[in-house]
């Protein structure tokens, strides 16, 4: 469960006051709205990448927005995978779980697993250079849950990859969903991901997150003149070791 109560934050201009919303336990929640209006602010507070400055948030009835990344149980997949150009996907996917101190043979067989479940294993010795951008997401999204993750957060993963691509990315979370359930927030801009993922659906609005049964269908694309008012966390090889929540 992902419980957000009166969450604030501010950077520059750019401010989310009173944000609050609940993600039921081992639910597949979607948040949409429009470019800048704070999507991937609120999942970088959920994840510790980003402080909050009033109210709190709760993962499984448990206070974490004064706990470390690391400390927190979720995982994170950012848009652009965030692999490490110069690891192995095989070091990619160890790394969390070695972070965590689990042995040699815990690593080994929780990788092996999750390789054969997502269709990596031939991969597992390339770097990201060698790699598709579907192949890239796949490797990604096996770092996330490779050390068990109660909550996996989710930010436009598969807005790069072509629709194909995209299909083939909907049954790999679908099959992992039906082995391990966790529960994710996914956002997203796109109406046939939404209805094919979502358990629940949320849209986040002039600050606010409302649960709807409908696809929004204000467009969430920006416009022409638009100018997103916050700039969302990048991060780098030279990030400290507390950022790979899924690394």
């Amino acid at each position: 469960m992902i419980a957000l109560d009166n969450i604030a934050m501010r950077l520059g201009a750019f401010a989310l006051d009173s944000v609050s919303f609940t993600v039921p336990d081992s639910c597949y929640a979607v948040l949409m709205g429009k470019t800048g209006s704070g999507k991937t602010s609120i999942l970088e507070a959920i994840c510790g990448l980003r402080p909050i400055t009033g109210g709190t948030i709760h993962i499984n009835n448990q206070p974490i927005h004064t706990l470390d990344p690391a400390q927190r149980g979720v995982a994170y997949v950012p848009q652009d995978g965030a692999l490490f150009r110069t690891m192995t996907a095989r070091q990619q996917i160890a790394m969390p779980m070695r972070i965590r101190g689990w042995s040699r043979a815990e690593t080994n067989a929780r990788m092996n697993q999750l390789a054969d479940m997502v269709g990596i294993t031939n991969l597992l010795e390339r770097k990201p250079a060698r790699l598709s951008g579907g192949e890239r997401q796949r490797v990604a999204l096996t770092r996330a849950l490779a050390f068990r993750p109660r909550v996996v957060c989710l930010d436009e993963p598969f807005s790069a990859l072509d629709e194909p691509t995209r299909e083939e990315m909907y049954r790999v979370i679908e099959a992992l969903r039906d082995h391990t359930p966790f529960t994710a927030l996914h956002v997203t801009h796109s109406s046939v991901e939404a209805r094919r993922l979502a358990e629940s659906l949320y849209y986040l609005d002039d600050g606010c997150v409302h649960k709807t049964k409908a696809i929004p269908t204000t467009p969430t694309t920006p416009t022409p003149n638009h100018t997103p008012k916050h700039t969302p966390h990048t991060p780098t090889e030279t990030d400290r070791c507390e950022y790979p929540l899924n690394t």
